[in-house]
């Protein structure tokens, strides 16, 4: 079964105009109340008159009271347009002198002030006056006990239209507060409904930011949520874009060299040169593969591509050693004197680990590239401040021009005349990681003279 979702007008609503509801009911109960004490208050006075004039008809004989009231004066004391009346007379010794008989006998006190209350005759409901009174008005007259009860239809008529009097204004000014309400809920949320039909009709592509014109302090912080989210959307799709601008660009030419010397392999029937033809391929597909890796890595590290990197604490001296000694076999093969100067002790920063390894391999790996054969690379770690430490990896390598210096940070920048194979892109994501560390990278010449010293200067942990 589907539920029903949540409607905030239908909510605000319920919130406003329920509390009005039930504050309603509650005054209208109050009302009844009232009305009805103030509709006893009323007729019990009249009520009280009609058992003192049934009083004034007992005469005393011999110090006995009798009642002596005919059917024609009974029928006007008794008579009323809208309730029966009936009374029940009596002596103190409990002989009943006149009236109803099922009128149960009352149990007031000689001499306690008279007493009403509401009770049931003739299966009716009733409202009741038991009252001591004097039989005469000499000073010795026996005292005679009258009740009369009367039903409640005048009564229960008054107490409803003192109910309606007050309760009927009161209703009308909640039917007006929930018009009132309904517009108001209706109008506030009116930015809401905008800003739905902003979102809705918008395209797919479209990122811009949402207008904030007219928008409300309350609803003003989603918005900003909102144009925050498309600003982050806009970026991420940017680099998604230009990666895949990026590998279509790179992937092309090295696929199309692939296809080709495929091509000539499969036409060479000479073992020999087939042989060599498979070899070409394994290089052209070994430089294949390294490209897709630095590709991959260059879109894994760009800035704002994630929502953060989980930095944690690393000594970078320790840290720096351990990847340097990754490369002294490939530093061998190469003819390379690599070595590595540190300060003996903990320098900590922040780092992730992972992409802090990369960065290194990276500058190692264009280090040992670039530089002569019997050169030397020197992987150093030292403090500049009080706030920084810094890595630095010198090669003995061409010189790069001081123009060309800033540059080499750009994807797919390749100095002219390098002998060396390369994609561009090893300098720009470690640039990139470095970005992401807070840290700042620098190329300079190297103390020597002779080579190039890249420059990493990380903030201390």
């Amino acid at each position: 079964m589907h539920k029903p979702e949540p409607r905030l007008q239908r909510k605000l609503l319920v919130l406003l105009l329920v509390p009005l509801l039930a504050l309603l009911a509650l005054d209208a109960a109050a009302a009844w109340w009232t009305s009805v004490r103030l509709a006893n208050l009323a007729y019990d006075r009249s009520l009280h008159e009609i058992a003192r004039e049934i009083v004034l008809h007992v005469r005393v004989e011999d110090g006995r009271p009798r009642l002596d009231l005919s059917q024609g004066a009974a029928d006007v004391l008794l008579r009323d347009p809208q309730d029966r009346l009936s009374f029940r007379l009596a002596a103190e010794d409990g002989t009943v002198l006149g009236g109803d008989p099922d009128i149960v006998p009352a149990l007031l006190a000689p001499g306690a002030p008279p007493r009403y209350f509401g009770d049931q005759l003739h299966d009716e409901p009733v409202r009741f006056v038991e009252a001591w009174m004097p039989a005469s008005e000499r000073a010795a007259s026996p005292r005679v006990l009258i009740q009369v009860a009367e039903t409640l239809n005048k009564r229960n008529t008054l107490a409803w239209e003192m109910l309606l009097s007050i309760v009927a204004p009161q209703l009308l000014l909640i039917l007006i507060a929930t018009f009132i309400v309904w517009f108001g809920v209706k109008r506030g949320l009116a930015p809401l409904a905008r800003l739905r039909r902003a979102v809705s009709d918008r395209s797919h592509l479209d990122l811009s930011p949402l207008a904030t014109d007219n928008v409300p302090g309350e609803v003003r912080p989603l918005v900003d949520e909102v144009n925050d989210l498309m600003s982050r959307l806009g970026r991420t799709f940017e680099f998604q874009n230009r990666f895949v601008a990026d590998a279509a660009h790179q992937l092309k030419t090295p696929v199309s060299g692939l296809k080709a010397q495929i091509e000539l392999a499969l036409r060479e029937s000479d073992p020999e040169r087939l042989r060599h033809a498979i070899a070409q391929l394994y290089v052209s597909a070994d430089r294949l593969s390294r490209l897709v890796r630095q590709l991959l890595s260059l879109a894994r590290n760009e800035p704002g591509a994630l929502d953060a990197v989980q930095l944690q604490p690393l000594d970078l001296d320790a840290f720096a050693l351990q990847v340097g000694m990754d490369w002294v076999p490939q530093a061998i093969r190469r003819g390379i004197d690599l070595g590595f100067e540190g300060v003996r002790r903990p320098m900590m920063i922040a780092a992730e680990p992972d992409r802090l390894r990369e960065l290194i391999n990276n500058l190692i790996d264009n280090a040992i590239r670039y530089s002569e054969r019997d050169g030397r690379v020197t992987v150093r770690v030292s403090e500049t401040d009080a706030d920084h430490v810094q890595l630095a990896i010198s090669d003995d390598g061409p010189a790069i021009p001081v123009v060309e210096r800033a540059r080499v940070f750009e994807r797919f920048h390749r100095l002219l005349g390098t002998p060396e194979d390369g994609s561009g892109l090893g300098l720009a994501i470690a640039s990139e990681i470095a970005t992401l560390h807070k840290a700042r990278i620098t190329l300079e010449e190297d103390s020597d003279g002779v080579g190039n010293t890249f420059s990493v200067i990380f903030p201390k942990a």
